[in-house]
């Protein structure tokens, strides 16, 4: 699990097949769970400056492969024992949206993000929402797409600051509205009362 706050800015070495080569200050470990750009891998290998990642062929089939180049976000998964902070995060990239608007105002700046109007019932205004592994919350949403305002520290710090129209972005919509409509789908195949295992099993599918 995540919280979407973007903890270092590395730098890709090198991505060939299915292996991402990550150059980065983090002490990653063999096993460790490490979102890059908001996607959710495993390293496989680590150097003395970095550490490899392997990418499954559906993560592939997701994400937009043009974004593991230069400058990425990482986030190393959350200790049991760290202070919560953004939001619940998995590191399970959703769909690709687009920047179709960028609007700077006097203290921060709006973006219009478009994606797939089969998601936008996952994306609930003033509720939370993960831009390239980025913890943000919604301000409006409208049939295919929805606004964020970023405040100048978030894009200070982070890569927003090089985004424009027609920026693609990995986008993890919430994980609650993703299970309370899957429930609802499901609520008229399900002859009996729900039990607490058939709702983990739910959860699990994710």
């Amino acid at each position: 699990m995540f919280t979407g706050l973007i903890r270092e800015i590395a730098t890709v070495k090198s991505y060939q097949n299915n292996i991402l080569t990550i150059k980065a200050l983090h002490p990653a470990k063999l096993g460790d769970s490490i979102a890059i750009n908001g996607v959710c891998l495993t390293v496989i290998k680590v150097h003395s400056d970095g550490f490899d990642l392997e990418l499954a062929d559906e993560t592939r089939a997701i994400i937009d492969e043009s974004k593991i180049c230069g400058e990425v976000h990482m986030e190393p998964a959350m200790m049991m024992h760290d202070r919560f902070e953004g939001h619940i995060v998995q590191g399970h990239v959703d769909c690709v949206g687009k920047v179709t608007q960028v609007t700077p105002r006097e203290n921060a700046t709006d973006f219009i993000i478009t994606v797939d109007q089969k998601y936008i019932a996952h994306i609930i205004p003033k509720g939370s929402i993960t831009i390239d592994g980025i913890s943000l919350t919604v301000n409006d949403v409208s049939n295919e797409s929805f606004r964020l305002t970023i405040i100048p520290h978030t894009l200070k710090n982070t890569l927003m600051k090089n985004y424009k129209i027609g920026t693609n972005l990995n986008i993890e919509t919430d994980v609650f509205a993703r299970y309370i409509d899957h429930i609802l789908a499901h609520r008229g195949k399900v002859k009996k009362s729900m039990s607490w295992g058939d709702v983990d099993s739910m959860q699990m599918s994710y």
